[in-house]
Formats: structure tokens, sequence, C-alpha cells
């Protein structure tokens, strides 16, 4: 199989990365690698940049896959390495699909560099793992390969099998594999085995689809995903269900599609229609337990009531404000009467003795991080309290 025989062996015939190539060999050069978590599109070389890196570091390589990894059997190898001179290396395939026991698990490990571990995801880190994990490992983004990229790699290839192909076949066969340097040898070995001659319309006849919509920059799952954002941000039903078509057509998961829906239903909408997050996170569980092809009707149903609501990121504000204060100022202290093991709490004044509210103080000083634009259900929350006060 071409994409096993032509699969990367050293940091030198890694195609495209170039920034992540020349920090790595620092590190060679230094024989020090940190824990990683590479995460991009299939097939931009994840899996053969961590194995190249083991090889020159002389680490005993183990591979496993997130769905199926099985901790006992990751502690008896490590065991192993107790009194030994070098480290295991050990791949974490789909590492988004351990859960959070499994991330725990890694952590002491990880702590001690008792062995290296590099993780490797289609999916954006920072929404998949742990701040733990986040904070021992380094983060590396795997662009999906170019025309440049996948022309350098049609090169290694006819350097060992002689075939022609023309200019608009060549095109066809980059386009056509968004990105992936394994769907790009796979189509070129089948295409092999009916002529030497390789033809658009052969091409074509394999494969009648992109794989995704990976090529340029531009066109990356994030820059997707952001600007579906943005449009049921904006509103606009019409470009939101555009864009959640291009997510789904490059092969785009369900369950990432929703998450960011989720977030979006409290980020921007929040308490101007509260039923949204409801909506949005019935979506996420719906879609995990249904997949494709059905997800796409439920994630547009979504996307459409998403688009509808009233907009308000109140809440939003009032946290990244509120963090903001933390951070920056002196603590305050707890009023004593809201502590239950201090001798003031008999001050505490029980708000349900008084009909459901009583002036007291809850901060030693007045603060304001919240502040409603009366948008929507907002407006209601207001009234009701301003009634409840009134009362």
């Amino acid at each position: 199989m071409f994409a096993l025989k032509f699969r990367p062996k050293t940091l030198d015939e890694i195609c495209g990365q170039e920034d992540i190539v020349r920090v790595f060999k620092k590190f060679i050069e230094n024989e020090k690698i940190p824990h990683s978590m590479f995460y991009g599109l299939a097939g931009c070389g994840k899996t053969s940049f961590a194995r190249a890196v083991a090889s020159l570091m002389k680490y005993d390589f183990y591979e496993f896959d997130g769905g199926n990894l099985k901790i006992d059997e990751f502690r008896k190898i490590l065991k192993n390495y107790e009194n030994a001179l070098v480290k295991p290396l050990f791949f974490i395939d789909e590492i988004h699909r351990l859960s959070k026991t499994q991330q725990e698990a890694l952590l002491i490990p990880m702590e001690n560099y008792r062995a290296i571990i590099i993780g490797a995801s289609t999916e954006n880190p920072f929404f998949t793992l742990s701040s733990g994990i986040r904070s021992r490992s380094m983060l590396f983004e795997f662009k999906p390969l170019s025309s440049k990229d996948f022309d350098k790699l049609l090169k290694r290839v006819q350097e060992e099998v002689k075939f022609n192909i023309d200019k608009e076949a060549k095109e066809y066969l980059f386009k056509s594999s968004g990105g992936d340097a394994r769907s790009l040898l796979n189509l070129l070995e089948f295409a092999l085995s009916i002529d030497i001659n390789i033809t658009l319309d052969n091409l074509k006849t394999l494969r009648a689809n992109t794989v995704s919509e990976g090529i340029s920059e531009d066109d990356t799952h994030y820059h997707l995903a952001s600007a579906l954002i943005k449009s049921l941000r904006g509103s606009d039903e019409n470009a939101a269900i555009y864009y959640l078509a291009r997510l789904i057509d490059a092969g785009e998961s369900a369950d990432f599609i929703a998450r960011r829906m989720v977030i979006l239903a409290s980020e921007d909408i929040g308490n101007a229609n509260p039923n949204a997050l409801n909506l949005a996170v019935s979506t996420l569980n719906a879609v995990s337990k249904i997949g494709y092809p059905e997800a796409r009707i439920i994630l547009a149903q979504c996307a459409v009531y998403l688009a509808h609501s009233p907009k308000s990121n109140s809440s939003y504000v009032a946290i990244n404000s509120a963090l903001s204060y933390v951070k920056s100022e002196e603590k305050l202290q707890i009023p004593k009467h809201l502590i239950n093991t201090a001798p003031e709490v008999k001050n505490y004044l029980y708000p349900h003795d008084f009909g459901g509210w009583v002036e007291q103080n809850y901060l030693t000083k007045p603060l304001k991080f919240y502040k409603s634009d009366g948008i929507g259900f907002e407006k209601t929350l207001s009234e009701w309290l301003a009634k409840i006060k009134q009362r």
C-alpha cells in the first residue's frame, strides 16, 4: 500500500509543517522532547511525525488508540521502565476520545517525565482535553497539506514508481485529496492499477467528489466553524446553513459542530432565550448517539433556532469582567455572616423568612459585573428581580 510505503520515516521527509519540523529539530538537538499534542485534519502527518521523533531520539515507541486505550496496559508498560536508561514514547491517536479518568491517569507520568506522551487529534485540544493535560503539553496545529507539499510527495513517489500525469489530472489529484496525504496516495495507487498514464477521467471515476475542503488555509474546519458561529451570532440563518453544509460535506464530526453550537447558545444568546442552551445540549446528545446522515437534520434544526433567537452576551461579559477583577484586584474577604462556621452566621438573614428577599450585604464592597440590556427573556428576569425586591 502506497500510504504505508511512502510514509515519512524522518523529519526531512515530512510534507509541510515546516515550523513544527524546525522546532522539533532543535528539541532533538538538545535531547529534550516535550509532551506534545498534535491536532489537525486527518492525513497531515501527525502519526508519522511522532514515529520519526521516537526514532531519532531512540525512544521505544508504543502506539495506542484513544477509543480503546486500557490504562492497566499503559501502567504495565510504564512499570517495565522504572529503572531503565531510556524512556518510552507513548503515542495516543484520537486522544480526544479518552475519558476524564483516562486523561487523569496520564497526569502523574507526564508530570514526572517517566515517559514522553504525544497525542494526536482531529479536534482542537482546547475544547477536548483537560486543563491538566494541556498545561503539561505543547500544542501544535498541523495544517492541511498544500499543493506545494503534495508536489514534493508526488516527486518522491515518482522516484520509485514510473507513471505519467498531466496538469489537469494532477490538479484534480491535489484538490480532491483535501490536504490529506493518505487520501492522495490511495487515489494515486488505484489510478495506477488502471493505467500508468493517469488521466482526469480515471481519477474522477475513482473519486467523484473531494475528500474535504482542507487545501487552502482559509478552508480548514476551524475557519469554517468560525464562519458558522459568526453567521449564527449575526442571525443569518441562510449563511449558517451554508457553512453547516460545508462542514458536513468536508467530513467534520457532528459532535464538533454541536459543541460549537452549545457554546454559542450560552455565550451569544444566554438568558435572552434560555431554551437555546437546552436545545443545543439536546442536539449534542442526539447527534452523539445518531450520527450521520440523519445528524445533519438535527444540526440544521438547531442552527435555524439559534439564528432566530434574540442575542445577548450579558452573562459572557459579566463572568469575563469578574474574572479580570479577581485576577487583578486584592481578594475581598467573605462577610462573616455568610460563613457557616463563624459565630457571626447568627446574623445571617434567611430570605425565605422575609417573603423571599431581604436586604443584606453579600460583598464587603459594592461591585457590578452584570448589566442587562433587557433583550428577550432577560427583560422578564429583570422584572422578576425588581418585583422580588419591591416585595
